[in-house]
């Protein structure tokens, strides 16, 4: 009888509870099954089979908490049935990189939102799928976008709803925020996130290689990594290296007092006064968490309008906030450089309106876009063509590239660049591998800016409807009049449904206010069905939520809202 131990969990973690358990006594266990999971503080570890043989006992159960080191069970098997540790060899470690050759149905390039689904669907799917990464799974959203900003966001509104405790009704004193704690939390999210999504890979049968991926023709991936190159022969390619931090040709963007997105990630010093660079999406998140962590923010934004590409009311409701919150807006503003004083802080200079202008600030965050990353890709020796304006790879609605078994999804074909859009048509190229033909319908698509409170818009705005001469309806109703909202203490904003009034179909929506991110989907779901207004009404929404400021908004398209009084 051999005992089995549990050598390590992920990262550093020296205890865990146990997950899904896959086998039973009396099983016949190869060596690398999988027997159970143990979710730690790093993440998920799969805890496998170092012995081929038949499962005798098992000592744990899920939910248990179990340490490193702990015998969990016992084999009946031989020792030469064990896994033989692998010696180390400094010398030959230090040689040319290991040449190997793989094939496969399908090669995914990059591991992001994108990249990952597709494999993990593609695996379900029954191909045998191969993924290259450089770096973390997760991509951009995990690693350094959606998920560690939000982070930084819910610290920042906790702080925030304590600094606010008396109008609750409750009495807090010196309360401080604690960067590094902060930090802390923000990187156990992420890793624990991509821990999982390793586990679903290797769960699903995925190989994944680290490397930097090259497609050397449509059937032929290079990688070539630290330890190995690999050739891949492949039936079909997904490029999915999603896209990277545009790149400004300005004086001074590269200095030590300059942070770009990524960096301001990982930020334990909050400064006393910022100014952010860009007032699109990434620069309004980022002007809130500072402004809630009590950091005098300056925006400062090239366009007239901050989030240029919402309504008007929409843009003036959060700038307004914002205001309020002590954000101060420069737009029609063009930075020319940054300069460092004299006294340590960084000087940013702007022209505004004809007029040279200067900030002075302790840090200056460039957030600006991000450009599709064509990086290492091999892109015009293979024939692929880009888009029309040189910015990513040219995709059809079925995401193939003008190579008839390679396809772009994501932030590399430059169409939408969130992190849901590559998810779904990560599903849609794979689909179409298959022979199904699917198309990526971008007509109903969420967006959300993680601000206090939040934005949340989907179909097309009311001014672009005015522009394209769609006779519109507007229907609104605000926070202000909906009980759950004013019992959160968070009655800015509204609900807006636009309706065309030829079809009576809701052709889009914007939400600004609590909970935004989560109701948006309803009005996803009703713009993407072509639901009418009156189907909306018809539907009995709980009460108290937030969520029946759509069911009143939905009213007053027609007849008028029951408990707001336009």
């Amino acid at each position: 009888m051999i005992e089995l131990k549990i050598e390590k969990l992920a990262g550093h973690s020296k205890t865990g509870k146990v997950g899904k358990i896959n086998v039973k006594v009396g099983d016949k266990l190869a060596i690398g099954d999988i027997i159970f999971q143990v979710e730690g503080d790093k993440g998920n570890a799969p805890i496998k089979a170092s012995s081929s043989g038949v499962l005798k006992e098992l000592k744990v159960e899920e939910g248990a908490t179990v340490n490193v080191g702990d015998v969990f069970g016992t084999i009946e098997g031989s020792p030469e049935t064990m896994e033989k540790p692998k010696a180390f060899d400094y010398f030959n470690s230090m040689l040319k990189p290991v040449k190997r050759e793989v094939s496969c149905d399908l090669t995914v390039i990059g591991a992001g939102p994108g990249g990952y689904v597709a494999a993990i669907y593609a695996a379900k799917k029954g191909l045998k799928t191969v993924i290259i990464e450089k770096e973390s799974v997760g991509g951009t959203c995990l690693n350094v976008g959606c998920i560690p900003t939000k982070a930084l966001v819910r610290s920042s509104e906790v702080f925030d709803d304590i600094k606010h405790g008396e109008d609750f009704g409750i009495s807090i004193s010196n309360a401080e925020v604690n960067m590094d704690k902060v930090i802390k939390r923000k990187d156990k999210i992420v890793n624990k996130l991509t821990s999982g999504i390793d586990f679903l890979l290797e769960k699903n049968s995925v190989e994944k290689i680290t490397g930097l991926g090259e497609i050397l023709d449509k059937n032929k991936v290079f990688v070539k990594g630290k330890r190995e190159e690999v050739t891949i022969n492949t039936k079909n390619i997904i490029i999915a290296t999603g896209s990277k931090i545009a790149n400004l040709n300005i004086e001074g963007f590269s200095g030590d007092k300059v942070l770009n997105s990524t960096e301001a990630l990982s930020m334990k010093e909050l400064p006393e006064k910022m100014v952010i660079i860009g007032g699109g999406v990434i620069g309004m998140e980022f002007a809130f968490i500072y402004a809630n962590f009590g950091v005098e923010v300056m925006v400062v934004e090239y366009m007239p309008k901050i989030l240029c590409t919402m309504d008007e009311d929409v843009i003036e409701e959060v700038k307004a906030i914002g205001e309020e919150k002590g954000i101060k807006f420069f737009t029609s503003s063009k930075v020319t450089s940054i300069k460092n004083s004299e006294d340590g802080k960084a000087i940013v200079c702007f022209e505004s309106n004809g007029e040279d202008k200067f900030i002075t600030c302790d840090k200056a965050l460039v957030a600006i876009g991000r450009e599709p990353n064509l990086e290492g890709l091999n892109v015009e020796k293979i024939g692929l063509e880009l888009n029309s304006n040189g910015r990513g790879i040219k995709a059809d609605e079925s995401l193939r590239t003008n190579i008839e078994n390679i396809y772009a999804i994501g932030d590399v074909n430059n169409k939408i660049g969130l992190a849901h859009v590559a998810s779904h048509g990560a599903m849609v190229a794979v689909d179409n591998i298959l022979g199904e033909k699917k198309e990526m319908d971008y007509s109903a698509v969420p967006s959300v800016v993680y601000t206090t409170p939040e934005v949340a818009t989907v179909g097309i705005t009311e001014k672009t409807a005015l522009e394209q001469g769609i006779a519109v309806k507007i229907g609104k109703f605000p926070f202000m009049a909906n009980g759950k909202a004013l019992t959160y203490g968070e009655e800015r904003g509204f609900v807006k449904i636009i309706k065309d009034t030829n079809s009576n179909k809701l052709i889009g929506a914007s939400i600004v206010g609590p909970h935004a991110s989560d109701l948006i989907g309803t009005l996803t779901l009703a713009i993407k069905n072509n639901l009418s207004q009156e189907q909306i009404k018809e539907t009995i929404f709980a009460h108290p939520t937030t969520s029946e400021a759509i069911h009143e908004a939905a009213l007053s398209l027609e007849g008028g809202a029951i408990h707001f009084d336009n």
